[in-house]
């Protein structure tokens, strides 16, 4: 992979807080033209009549641009060196091309993304599921959909395509049917947003959970800056601060003094990403995708997936070879593992030999030995006769980041490496981290898995600051190179554009690392809307069947006692059955009070079941909320259980462990 340059006799500017943007290096001509040594490049470029002082950037200045003016970017640009050094003789791998499609094209495969693609088209999608969908969202999101389906329906018009066209006012036209009709059923009433309750109230009210006894804040009652809201839609959330900060000058803080943001204790537990069902993620991802384009759409910020043109890649080996076929590799050597073998081990190295070492991350490898490293490890790492022993420190990180550059398709993933560095354009810290959020949930889970094992390795290095002289923003700005300007996807700029992106991705880098706990959260409006789904389609089921049971003469007073759950007839009120299907035959019925939390039903098994108490160690084993209105839900320790209860009455309660 070789380092390209889109534009030439550009100036590198570097802007100082004295005001003044200023080149990095230079000399001048016999004929007093001036030569600009780019540091990037590390060529020279000659621009006739620029005098020593250039004018400033014609580029907008980013909010997490500002936050760097008083930091040194030496460190990001000593790695973009190093990186283009290590790069000068590998010319072997095939470049990513990245495909521009047209604007309908583009909104087209979104709403495939999104699972609408039925909305237009020929797809033989099931038109119900979709309206369900469709009755599932915030007024902005809606408004997202809307705005790709107008667009697709006009390009298709314009392309005479044959098939029947939809107007998009006749599909939401629909949804708003849909919207009307008073639910019935405790289920439905149970995962039901206020959108609806507040809407007369206030044009712009958030969808909240039931529950949630405060609105968004309005312009009066600003959110504390250090919350993370879950429970409100981000977009929604946008809307109504757009006001409130509109004429307020931005309070941005500095990447040294980023805030602690929190996110407030939730009584129906956290969802983290891992927890749900399979089917349910699928529903989160497609709700995140629309969320992140409306929230986006809010902001006024273009968001523009990518789709690579598929290149012939390698099909075995270590190094540039894509992260699904290294895990299929690695798991017939090791059933169940989620993070390459090689990656496993290369920061195992690194922490064999202390975290305290100085410049850890930042001083390279000689090149000459990473380039014989390589090849080794190529033929020896699975045989299992490589040698460790003779990696040095420094030498296993600068393999580490060659790993991370050298994967065909970026960590971050084609499809929105691009959105990951927009985040940069988004007005405040809580909406970068909002974005980011919805960002890694739209991962690969191969790239997601990936990325959090080396977020939390970095944060490991960072521990250790006081001795190896790594700060989170050194850190930063070390790796924001590998994972965001290494890869040919980011190299689609001029100079000018690279310094401002510079600043702008070793912020976002700052942002993943310092808050990887709280990105890995799903938000609670997210998951209401999968219940609220779940719902939906449970109630068109259930006329199905009884439609069917009619045919077949059964009573239906016979039916809706067959319904009943189960639990009903042999629990009391105010009481839960848990079961532990596979530690133990018997199942234990437990009092639901305001105290009672996962963690203590887990406690209670066990001190009841000591034959299974030697097996049942914190980490091992969880309590599962499954059915009702989700499809399956680990929870964490603090979930109140009556609370839950309340949410979702239909669920049964098991304690099982988690599927490597």
């Amino acid at each position: 992979m070789s380092w390209l340059s889109s534009s030439q006799g550009v100036v590198l500017t570097a802007y100082h807080p004295s005001g003044k943007d200023q080149a990095v290096g230079g000399s001048h001509g016999p004929g007093g033209e001036e030569y600009t040594s780019s540091r990037r490049y590390g060529h020279c470029t000659m621009n006739q009549g620029i005098s020593k002082t250039t004018e400033r950037p014609l580029f907008d200045r980013s909010s997490s641009q500002d936050s760097l003016d008083e930091l040194s970017m030496e460190h990001y640009w000593t790695e973009v060196e190093d990186i283009k050094k290590a790069n000068e003789n590998r010319q072997d791998q095939e470049i990513v091309v990245v495909k521009e499609p047209d604007e309908g094209e583009l909104e087209e495969e979104w709403l495939k993304e999104a699972g609408l693609s039925n909305l237009v088209g020929e797809s033989s999608g099931d038109p119900h599921e979709s309206m369900v969908f469709l009755s599932t969202l915030t007024r902005m999101q809606a408004a997202a959909v809307q705005k790709r389906v107008e667009t697709v329906s006009q390009t298709l018009r314009k392309k005479n395509k044959q098939y029947q066209i939809p107007d998009v006012r006749d599909i939401f036209a629909q949804q708003r049917e849909s919207k009307e009709v008073v639910p019935d059923g405790t289920e439905s009433q149970s995962v039901r947003t206020n959108e609806n309750k507040y809407q007369e109230k206030d044009d712009h009210a958030p969808s909240l959970a039931v529950g949630e006894k405060e609105m968004i804040p309005s312009e009066e009652t600003p959110v504390p800056e250090t919350d993370i809201n879950l429970e409100v839609s981000f977009a929604e959330q946008a809307v109504n601060q757009k006001e409130y900060y509109k004429d307020k000058p931005k309070t941005q803080s500095t990447d040294a003094t980023l805030p602690n943001f929190r996110l407030p204790k939730d009584k129906t537990g956290t969802t983290r990403i891992g927890d749900l069902a399979p089917q349910d993620m699928k529903k989160v991802c497609y709700l995140a995708l629309i969320e992140l384009t409306a929230l986006y759409d809010v902001l006024g910020i273009e968001l523009k997936q990518q789709k690579a043109v598929k290149i012939k890649t390698r099909d075995s080996g270590l190094f540039c070879v894509p992260l699904t076929v290294l895990l299929e590799q690695d798991q017939r050597k090791i059933p169940g593992t989620r993070i390459p073998l090689i990656f496993q081990k290369l920061i195992s190295r690194i922490e064999e030999g202390g975290l305290e070492t100085e410049g850890l991350l930042r001083i390279p490898g000689a090149a000459t030995r990473i380039k014989n490293l390589c090849q080794e490890l190529e033929a020896k790492f699975y045989e299992g006769t490589f040698n460790w022993e003779s990696v040095k420190q420094h030498d296993a990180a600068s393999l580490l980041k060659l790993f991370i550059r050298e994967l065909p398709q970026p960590l971050l993933s084609v499809e929105y490496l691009k959105a990951f560095q927009t985040v940069q354009n988004l007005p405040t810290r809580k909406q970068q981290l909002q974005a980011l959020n919805l960002l890694i949930i739209l991962l690969p889970d191969a790239n997601r898995e990936t990325l959090k094992a080396l977020l939390e390795f970095l944060q490991r290095v960072i521990d250790n600051k006081e001795k190896n002289k790594m700060t989170a923003m050194n850190v930063a700005m070390v790796m924001a190179p590998n994972l965001f300007m290494g890869h040919p996807l980011g190299l689609k700029s001029n100079e000018q554009r690279e310094f401002a992106m510079a600043a702008g991705t070793a912020n976002i880098m700052h942002l993943l690392i310092k808050y990887q706990k709280i990105l890995w959260t799903i938000p609670k409006f997210i998951v209401n809307q999968v219940r609220k789904q779940n719902t939906e389609s449970h109630k068109k089921d259930k006329k199905a069947m009884k439609k069917l049971l009619k045919k077949m003469t059964y009573d239906r007073e016979k039916y809706e006692k067959q319904e009943k759950n189960a639990n009903d007839a042999d629990v009391p009120r105010g009481m839960i059955r848990v079961q532990a299907p596979h530690l133990s035959k018997v199942s234990m019925a437990i009092k639901l009070t305001e105290e009672l939390k996962a963690s203590d039903v887990l406690a209670k098994f066990v001190s009841q079941e000591s034959r299974v108490a030697q097996v049942l160690k914190k980490g091992d084993v969880f309590l599962y909320e499954i059915g009702g209105n989700i499809g399956e839900r680990c929870l964490d320790d603090d979930t109140y259980m009556k609370d839950l209860y309340q949410l979702n009455p239909h669920a049964e309660w098991v304690i099982k462990s988690k599927p490597s």
